[in-house]
């Protein structure tokens, strides 16, 4: 097994690893081919497997000589990603690999995110256990699916063979930041009737784009703007000046991105063109201004049509309140830790077909917040006589006081690195706090190699990053 467009980059197997993840498409809910890799990996290398019905797949190898009788460490990961391209990408995530490429300091996909998170961890666990050389205890290593769509996998998967009650998260992006506790979450969906008509005259497309996106957890507080909010302000501002007859309405892609675009398709009913780009300029200037979007734009264009089937404008205008009335953002901050998010939410994707669907990433650190939350946005569905879901909820992953992984950690990295990490909680979920409630007693903590941009088609991982982290690894698994 050899890199190609990684070939060079060291450490050689991990990347290769690596590289063979990307070829192969691994979206959520798009894990069959990933899981069934990994499981002809183990029966290669003659390791033991469970693949589970929902192509969760563990893997359990002896510890090496000297360390066989010592408890087992469990390393986690999840195999999914989050597929979001550039619209100008002519590769199709659902059947193809991905196109990276590297500068000698970081790897990258090509017009795609990356998959770093979380193909990395797979990329690592894979490269520890093909090599027998590599002193550790016995290992129990969880590659989960479905992470990035509300921890489905590790929410399924049954632990109940594991004996380990140590466990290395490696889905976390910052090198030297011990990830030790995070917020819970759910998704929830709200959907709303609507009635449709036949409606002739010029058709307008109004469009939001240009906005930097980003992870619905760890960037929510950045100061970056949700498209579909923008569009709801677009639309309430168009509508002042005469009614609307919307055909179409799509935004963002996943509830756990912040949506970097979004168009609606209307018949304006006396509405002139001109007038629509004056209010797209004013809104434009006011984004650019009070956001940190330099790149937003916000535009009207003529479609070649004459009309469609409509919505009615009293259907349009509720449509366009309830896209005002959605909450978004930043909910609460912690008043323990500075300038942590408690409780936020993000409006991740809007959707016009035969209903109105709206979905929402939920977040909290404080599980009874995380629940007023979610019954708001069930009231907000009753008062627009709309309907209400929810689905992927999970725990937060409370703090461990006394941990001896922890500790053990910090010891060696200030040896390796000469400094101290940050040891800190997060606002973005990891599957530990799942993974928790099947397994009493669970010391965990969460590391990995620095990222950029994840989610979003300028995802880059870090080359030189990743080599430490790999070493650290190592070190630690010595040491347990």
């Amino acid at each position: 097994m050899k890199s190609v467009k990684l070939a060079g980059l060291e450490p050689a197997a991990v990347f290769a690893y690596f590289e063979e993840i990307c070829a192969i498409p691994h979206g959520s809910r798009n894990t069959k081919a990933i899981s069934d890799y990994l499981v002809s990996f183990a029966q290669i290398h003659g390791i033991r497997y469970i693949q589970d019905e929902l192509n969760n797949v563990l893997l359990f190898q002896e510890g090496t000589c000297g360390l066989e009788d010592h408890p087992p460490v469990i390393l986690q990961g999840h195999m999914d990603m989050v597929c979001e391209k550039d619209e100008d990408c002519p590769i199709d995530m659902e059947t193809q690999g991905l196109d990276i490429a590297h500068d000698g300091e970081n790897i990258f996909a090509k017009g795609t995110t990356l998959g770093g998170d979380n193909g990395i961890a797979v990329a690592y666990a894979l490269a520890l256990l093909a090599d027998k050389s590599i002193p550790h205890p016995p290992l129990e290593v969880v590659i989960t699916v479905d992470e990035e769509i509300g921890m489905e996998g590790a929410a399924g998967v049954d632990l109940s063979m594991l004996k380990g009650r140590t466990l290395i998260n490696l889905d976390s992006e910052d090198e030297g930041i011990f990830t030790v506790s995070c917020a819970g979450g759910a998704r929830g969906t709200i959907t709303l009737p609507v009635q449709r008509r036949m409606v002739y005259g010029p058709c307008v497309r109004l469009t939001v784009e240009g906005l930097q996106g980003g992870h619905s957890g760890v960037e929510i507080h950045k100061n970056r703007a949700n498209a579909n909010k923008v569009m709801g302000e677009f639309l309430s501002r168009v509508q002042k000046l005469m009614p609307l007859c919307i055909t179409k309405l799509q935004g963002g892609a996943k509830d756990n991105a912040i949506p970097r675009s979004c168009q609606v398709t209307l018949v304006p009913l006396g509405m002139y063109i001109e007038r629509i780009n004056d209010v797209a300029a004013q809104l434009q200037e006011e984004i650019r201004r009070e956001y940190d979007e330099p790149d937003a734009v916000i535009r009207g264009d003529d479609v070649d049509a004459l009309g469609g089937n409509a919505l009615t404008t009293e259907e349009t205008a509720k449509v366009i309140a309830l896209l005002n009335a959605a909450p978004n953002g930043v909910q609460a901050w912690s008043q323990d830790i500075s300038g942590l998010v408690q409780t936020s939410l993000n409006l991740g994707v809007v959707n016009l077909e035969e209903e109105l669907t709206m979905t929402f990433a939920v977040r909290s650190s404080v599980n009874s917040e995380k629940r007023e939350l979610l019954a708001k946005l069930k009231a907000l569905a009753e008062f627009y006589d709309g309907a209400y879901s929810e689905m992927g909820d999970y725990p937060a992953w409370e703090y461990r006081k006394d941990s001896v992984l922890r500790d053990t950690m910090v010891r060696i990295f200030q040896d390796m690195f000469g400094k101290a990490p940050e040891v800190v909680a997060i606002h973005a979920g990891l599957e530990c706090g799942l993974l928790s409630e099947k397994l009493p007693g669970l010391d965990c903590v969460s590391i990995g190699p620095d990222m950029q941009d994840i989610h979003t088609s300028r995802e880059k991982l870090n080359i030189a990053s990743t080599a430490r982290t790999w070493q650290f690894l190592l070190e630690i698994l010595k040491a347990l």
